[in-house]
Formats: structure tokens, C-alpha cells, sequence
């Protein structure tokens, strides 16, 4: 089983994490939100094994859920978890496609069995309300893979990298999002020639055009089914 505490990670786990943390690091990355979490030490990474492979799924629910626990206590902005697999080795944009909502519905699956959806956001992927949740608490997904026609998300492991989606609706309330943002994307043409064009503001499309970095035509349609519905409580005595 992937071990999850980064103290006590094996050798090469702590190398993965770290040429993770090297990638956020780099000078030229464009996300100044990500590396912004990285000086504040609130970059969480988890290793686990083949991201097709539904083993560890578990460990990762348990994983996201101390994020997420630390994230509600913290008083500070920029919060980001990256689960971050070690194979496979060769990959192709559909490949990690597949994975991507492979893992993302299986996360559900087992969330619904103990938590709504937040409530904050809407369920349907369809809507441009929408966001993932756990613990009924939205989230963005960034994936990161070698083969990713985006530069600024090619990283040398299939990663998918959890954002709390409040953070960025209060810094929206405090009216610092719009530079943020825009300081973002200025960097990102500089990096990797171009604005992403699956990027778009929440509230206008669904974020997941957004999640696993491919170009999408008007026509796809998200494979992921939220299945949350309501606690059922025994209030018989």
C-alpha cells in the first residue's frame, strides 16, 4: 500500500514527491496560486501506484479527507493536495482521460456512501455550477501527466492535484482574483505559447472541460455519474 505521511515515505516516494514539489518550484510555472502553497508549506502529496489500478482508493479518500480537515482548520490561503501515481510510464492524453475519470468516480462512489455533495455547487458535471466533492467539499482537479498538450501541466508522473473551490470564491470576495488570475494566464502564454482554451471563469461552463488539460469540441460529454443523495439517518428509538 502507498504510504501517505510524506515523513515517512520510502526512498523513492520522497524523491517522486520532491521532483513534485521541484515542478511547482520552477521559476517560469505559471500557477502563482500553487506556488504560493508551496512557500506556505500547504502542498499535500500523496504516491500512489498505477493510477488504473483501483487498490489504493481507499487510501486515498482517507488521504484527501485529512486534507480536507486541515484545509477547514487553516486560516490561511492556497491549499493543494496532489495524488501522484507511478505508472504507467508511457501515456497518451486519452489514456490519462480515461484514468482520470476512472479514479474520479470511484472517489465518488465511495464519498456518496457517507457524505452529500456540497452544497455550495451543483452535482450535475453538466452544469456550469458544477464542482467535485468530498466530504461535501468542492473541489477543482488539475491533472498533470508527460504527454499533456499543455506545457504548464506536463509533469514526468500522471498526477491529479485537489484545490479547495472556496478559496477561490474568497478571493474572489476580496476582489483579488481577477489579478491573480490575469497574472496567471500572462505567465502561462509566456510558458507555454498560448491561454489555455478550455479555460474559463466558474459560472459560465462546467469545470470539467478544465480537469484533464485535453482540448474538448462542444460535443463531449463528461462520463463522470455523481451518485450522492441524502444521509439517511435510523431515527427510529
Amino acid at each position: 500500500m502507498s504510504r501517505i505521511d510524506h515523513n515517512s515515505a520510502p526512498r523513492d516516494e520522497e524523491v517522486i514527491i520532491e521532483e513534485y514539489r521541484s515542478y511547482l518550484d520552477f521559476k517560469n510555472f505559471p500557477c502563482i496560486a500553487a506556488k504560493a502553497a508551496l512557500a506556505k508549506q500547504q502542498v499535500k502529496c500523496m504516491v500512489s501506484g498505477h493510477m488504473a489500478c483501483p487498490n489504493d482508493d481507499s487510501t486515498i479518500l482517507q488521504f484527501l479527507y485529512s486534507f480536507i480537515d486541515a484545509y477547514r482548520r487553516s486560516t490561511a490561503f492556497y491549499h493543494s493536495a496532489a495524488i501522484i501515481f507511478k505508472s504507467p510510464g508511457f501515456i497518451t492524453e486519452e489514456m490519462f482521460e480515461q484514468m482520470l475519470w476512472q479514479r474520479l468516480q470511484a472517489l465518488a462512489d465511495l464519498d456518496a456512501k457517507e457524505y452529500n455533495h456540497d452544497k455550495r455547487v451543483s452535482p450535475d458535471p453538466s452544469s456550469a455550477q458544477f464542482s467535485f466533492s468530498l466530504k461535501e467539499e468542492a473541489l477543482y482537479i488539475i491533472g498533470l501527466h508527460p504527454a499533456s498538450s499543455r506545457t504548464a501541466r506536463q509533469f514526468k508522473y500522471p498526477t491529479l492535484v485537489f484545490n479547495p473551490h472556496a478559496q477561490f470564491e474568497q478571493l474572489r470576495e476580496r476582489k483579488k482574483y481577477p489579478q491573480m488570475k490575469a497574472a496567471i494566464r500572462k505567465r502561462d502564454v509566456i510558458y507555454s505559447g498560448s491561454v489555455n482554451p478550455m479555460l474559463e471563469d466558474f459560472g459560465k461552463s462546467s469545470e470539467v472541460f478544465q480537469y484533464s488539460g485535453r482540448q474538448y469540441d462542444e460535443t463531449w460529454q463528461c462520463p463522470l455519474k455523481i451518485n450522492h443523495a441524502p444521509i439517511k439517518h435510523n431515527t427510529t428509538p
